[in-house]
């Protein structure tokens, strides 16, 4: 098992520490290639995983039509809609379900402005665990009904994602639930940090020079750059990517924050873009996305909606790789980067397309499970299980 020997905080984000060699990583563990490959670098004890669905070992394409579009000869795309609900956020949901399973734990909730929902309640599903989830009321319909075909129970936050987030995590103290809620959980960040192991191989036990992430709340781009310090600590490598983290246009706190730059009112609207999976208004680590990013000497960019759709389109066309608009955010920044003079076209750049959107056929989202609500008693009178 991964030997937790402490935690150390980044900028109000939990980072749990270990027992650091290079035997943690040698030549990841036997077997198929997924996240859990890694558990030595992971809080889950000895003994088999019960959490029944593969999640990770997602590929890292070399998409040479993109190449030669883009004159980035060693540009690289690591893509996670491969993930079971189609995107990255099945890491996160995997690694706390497992523990939730391990101790006995019933009911699981989170927040979210909808990928990390959907994974939410298809990995409860699969677990035979009951999801609560909250989201703002304009979330899409389309999401709302696959978090009801899994069974979710679904709480619409009338005050908006920020809201969502405070009822989610109070319920979970109230009710004793498992709290999913980045920021609230460190398992989200080591689940998803083995993003950054899995690349070190797919790149044949090397590091790329830059990385280019969407961020929302920011725990991908923070769970990457531990990922990487860990193989540093762990002897395998001397230095860390550069990271690049993407906001769309209209919702950038977190851009404004990097170039200490009074924001307007149209640079803050997390209804005003069509990127909803990044689009948050008080990103939930957004100091540790800070920190980070000034520590290896990465930037932050923001990239209009006419590109992320732009970026969508060539994702599609000269790559095969389909992505919804917040997942396609890392190849809309590079174009950004790189104008900016951020990255040279020569180095070795990988793309984090985060996640696709995922179809629910003709099926509309069970009324009977879904509820406005804006107090924890509201939510209390609701649940019928």
């Amino acid at each position: 098992m991964g030997s937790v020997t402490g935690s150390v905080d980044l900028a109000g984000c939990e980072w749990l520490q270990y027992d650091y060699g290079a035997a943690r990583m040698a030549r990841g563990r036997p077997g198929l290639f997924t996240m859990w490959r890694y558990r030595e670098l992971l809080p889950i004890p000895d003994g088999p995983v019960r959490y029944p669905v593969p999640i990770g070992g997602t590929p890292l394409l070399h998409a040479p039509a993109l190449r030669q579009t883009l004159g980035t000869p060693y540009l690289w795309i690591k893509d996670e809609t491969r993930n079971p609900s189609a995107s990255n956020k099945d890491r996160a949901t995997a690694l706390v379900i497992e523990d939730g399973l391990r101790r006995g734990v019933e009911t699981i909730t989170t927040a979210s402005t909808g990928n990390a929902a959907v994974a939410t309640a298809f990995g409860a599903a699969a677990a035979g665990m009951r999801a609560v989830i909250f989201v703002s009321t304009d979330c899409l319909p389309e999401k709302l009904a696959l978090m009801t075909q899994a069974g979710a129970w679904v709480f619409q936050v009338r005050e908006g994602y920020a809201a969502a987030v405070d009822l989610s995590r109070a319920a979970a103290r109230t009710f004793g639930w498992l709290d999913r809620n980045t920021g609230a959980n460190p398992f989200t960040i080591e689940a998803k940090k083995t993003v950054a192991f899995e690349v070190w191989e797919q790149l044949g036990r090397r590091l790329p020079d830059v990385m280019i992430v969407p961020v929302g709340d920011g725990p991908t781009l923070v769970a990457l750059d531990k990922g990487f310090t860990e193989l540093v600590s762990c002897g395998l490598t001397t230095r860390q990517p550069r990271l690049i983290g993407v906001q769309a246009e209209r919702c950038q706190p977190l851009v404004r924050a990097w170039l200490d730059e009074p924001t307007r009112p149209a640079e803050l609207d997390p209804t005003a873009t069509i990127a909803d999976g990044i689009a948050v208004l008080r990103p939930a680590i957004g100091d540790a996305v800070l920190e980070v990013v000034r520590r290896d000497g990465g930037a932050m960019v923001s990239v209009t909606d006419d590109a992320l759709l732009s970026a969508v389109a060539t994702l599609a066309g000269r790559a095969g790789v389909g992505a919804e608009p917040a997942g396609a955010a890392a190849l809309a920044g590079l174009e950004k980067a790189i104008e900016h003079d951020l990255i040279n076209r020569t180095e070795t750049i990988v793309l984090l397309v985060t996640g696709r959107e995922v179809k629910a056929g003709q099926a509309t989202y069970d009324p009977s499970r879904v509820t406005v609500v804006e107090t924890l008693d509201e939510v209390e009178r609701a649940l019928t299980f």
